[in-house]
C-alpha cells in the first residue's frame, strides 16, 4: 500500500463527499459523515492542522476505501 497522503479535514470531507457521503451533523470541529448505505466516520476539522497517518487510515477503515480510492477522489 502506497503512502498514504498528508491532508487537512476539509480535503478530506470533500473527497469524501465525492464518494457519496454527506455530513450529518457537526459537533465542534468534528463533522459527522455518513453514507447511504449506513458507512460512517468523523473527521476532525482543525485550522492549520493535518490529519495524521494513524487517524486517516482509521477514517478509511470506517469508510471501507483505500488509500488509492481516497486519491483519486481528491
Amino acid at each position: 500500500m502506497p503512502r498514504l497522503p498528508r491532508l487537512r479535514g476539509r480535503e478530506v470531507i470533500a473527497a469524501l463527499q465525492r464518494a457519496g457521503f454527506a455530513v450529518l451533523r457537526s459537533k465542534g470541529s468534528h463533522h459527522f459523515m455518513q453514507h447511504p448505505d449506513g458507512r460512517r466516520t468523523v473527521v476532525p476539522v482543525h485550522a492549520g492542522e493535518t490529519i495524521g497517518p494513524g487517524l486517516l487510515s482509521k477514517i478509511l477503515r470506517d469508510t471501507e476505501m483505500d488509500g488509492d480510492e481516497l486519491a483519486r477522489r481528491l
